[in-house]
């Protein structure tokens, strides 16, 4: 039986996205750390924070607290809206997604290098170009038990999400083509 059989016969299995985290490491604070804001601003519809160092180190001219990156949490329609712009971005720069992008639980990471391949952008010499960091995490309905405040518990091992599964539903919802290569690499050593 096939993960979308599975998924049609218990709507409780199939896997949503509960967030999209996108990281802007400027590396300096000052001027282009605002211009990287109206960047991601612009990209995400949502005002970032601002990330902070943990460590002082002088060659890089970097302070511990002092601002250096930018981040955005994304969640439900933004969250998918923005992912599709992601992946097409992706697929732009000529870059393909791995399985080893895949964590365990299913959840997946990638880069994207210029903010410029993103669908109505436009560059910008006052502005200049910026890469980020696109961290996806993948759910279940019913994952709310991990979180909650009263009766907490753990997720059991046969509600968790797997790379496969992972994979075939970012196939199947965005249409981008993974790459297979861990996988095929475990079935040579058995």
């Amino acid at each position: 039986m096939s993960f979308e059989e599975l998924w049609q016969k218990n709507p409780m299995l199939k896997p949503r996205i509960e967030k999209v985290v996108v990281n802007f490491g400027v590396g300096e604070s000052g001027d282009r750390l605002t211009k990287g804001a109206q960047v991601i601003e612009e990209l995400t519809g949502q005002k970032p924070i601002r990330t902070r160092a943990k460590q002082t180190n002088p060659s890089f001219g970097i302070r511990k607290k002092l601002p250096i990156g930018l981040k955005v949490t994304l969640r439900g329609k933004k969250a998918e809206e923005f992912l599709k712009n992601a992946f097409e971005a992706f697929q732009k720069e000529g870059k393909k997604l791995y399985d080893y992008s895949f964590d365990d639980y299913g959840n997946f990471s990638f880069g994207i290098h210029e903010h410029i391949d993103f669908p109505g952008q436009k560059y910008d010499p006052m502005i200049g170009i910026f890469g980020m960091d696109v961290c996806v995490t993948l759910e279940r309905p019913g994952f709310r038990v991990k979180r909650r405040k009263r009766c907490r518990a753990k997720i059991p091992r046969r509600h968790r999400l797997t790379r496969e599964e992972a994979i075939e539903f970012i196939e199947k919802t965005f249409g981008v083509k993974v790459e297979r290569v861990l996988l095929e690499e475990e079935e040579e050593t058995q």
